[in-house]
């Protein structure tokens, strides 16, 4: 579709504009569907504001459109291709899942651990290019153990292969394959049944509730939410430390529903109660990938700010949270997206583009493939009219032209 271009420098307010007009349909109108105010919708059809996830999943929604159509994803840029030439080998790996090849060897069960958590590191670290080199191969040889193995160790395998699966989502977020995620994502469900690891199973419905942050059915994923708590009970000082480490980031995803839709009380209800979660935790902790603790109950607060243009709020927890030093790339660059996104909203441009410049520097793919990145850029050189060397340099990194 003509708004669906990918070429990197047109706006999703743009994308927005012409699949509302092709729709037949006002600003108003849009903006009730969505819900939202039509002062919004007209800024950031016009530029003058970043389109923020949120209202870009939702006008995907409400327009009928498929979310990449607006984002624009995945971008044309040779910056990406490392990435994007793995997917190819990635998604014949996934469609080969039931068909195991009989000679392939199996490794030890610690060899296939110990490569699985390799992969894992590399997502934390947002290294896509070098996760989705390695993944093919891995997934491959994890589906062939599984097959041929029994008991607990046939268990124990399927853990290690709803994890690796996990990378694949994670690539496919980074890029804006969104098909490729739920396929992933279905995957993943999978492989944590065949695990029989409770944990596991509601770790996953953790993970799968993001496919309905991307469709903006937020009462939905509000709804799976709900029924994994229940199913882990609410008494968190019964709970060990894996299982208090999944219900305190539901808890977080909860939150960003509740702020995606509209809801400040609902969401600082679900702050709270992770926080009360981290305290007893007492640390952060790396239980099934989930980087759950009190580091990540601040990053979310600021998330659940930048949600509801809380401006006062932004400033006071980015002046105040210090990132621990062995806190993932893949977490700390979403931080530093989330502040410039805050300080952009709250009118300070200087720190907006320091911490998208931070956001580079902790984790650079991540950054270059984010579109709230872009929108953010482009928003700065609309508001800059005189140019700066240093925003040009940064825009011509993103491939915005």
């Amino acid at each position: 579709m003509p708004y669906a271009s990918g070429n990197g420098s047109e706006r999703i307010g743009q994308r927005i504009a012409a699949a509302r007009k092709a729709r037949g349909l006002t600003q108003l109108q849009l903006a009730q569907r969505i819900p939202c105010s039509k002062s919004l919708i007209a800024q950031v059809e016009r530029g003058h504001k970043p389109a923020t996830p949120s209202l870009t999943a939702g006008a995907a929604r409400a327009l009928a459109v498929r979310l990449e159509q607006l984002t624009g994803q995945p971008y044309e840029d040779p910056h990406r291709g490392r990435v994007r030439a793995t997917v190819p080998d990635i998604q014949t790996s996934m469609l080969s899942w039931d068909l195991p090849e009989e000679d392939l060897p199996v490794r030890p069960f610690d060899a296939l651990a110990a490569d699985v958590a390799r992969a894992s590191e590399l997502g934390r670290k947002a290294r896509y290019a070098t996760l989705g080199t390695m993944l093919p191969s891995l997934l491959d040889e994890l589906s062939a153990a599984c097959h041929c193995a029994g008991g607990t160790e046939r268990e124990k395998l399927f853990g290690l292969l709803a994890e690796a699966y996990s990378g694949v989502t994670a690539i496919a977020y980074a890029v804006g394959l969104f098909d490729l995620r739920s396929q992933a994502m279905d995957r993943v469900q999978w492989a944590a049944r065949e695990s029989q690891d409770p944990l596991r199973v509601g770790r996953t419905q953790w993970q799968r509730a993001t496919l309905f942050l991307q469709a903006a059915a937020y009462s939905r994923g509000m709804r799976l939410l709900d029924r994994v708590r229940h199913d882990l009970g609410e008494d968190i000082g019964r709970m060990d430390a894996p299982s208090l480490s999944v219900h305190g980031s539901v808890h977080l995803r909860s939150a960003m529903f509740a702020a995606r839709g509209g809801n400040a009380s609902t969401a600082r209800a679900h702050l709270d109660a992770a926080a009360d979660a981290a305290r007893l935790l007492g640390r952060d902790a790396n239980h099934y990938g989930l980087e759950f603790g009190p580091t990540n109950v601040a990053m979310h607060r600021l998330g659940v700010a930048v949600e509801l243009h809380d401006g006062p709020e932004v400033g006071v927890l980015t002046r105040r949270t210090r990132l621990p030093a062995g806190v993932a790339p893949v977490r700390a660059g979403r931080w530093h997206m989330d502040a410039a996104k805050g300080w952009l909203d709250y009118g300070d441009r200087e720190k907006a583009f320091a911490a998208l410049q931070e956001a580079r520097r902790v984790a650079p793919e991540q950054t270059r493939n984010h579109p709230q990145v872009r929108e953010s850029v482009q928003a700065l050189i609309r508001l800059e009219r005189y140019g700066k060397q240093s925003l040009s340099c940064f825009a011509t990194w993103l491939g915005i032209t």
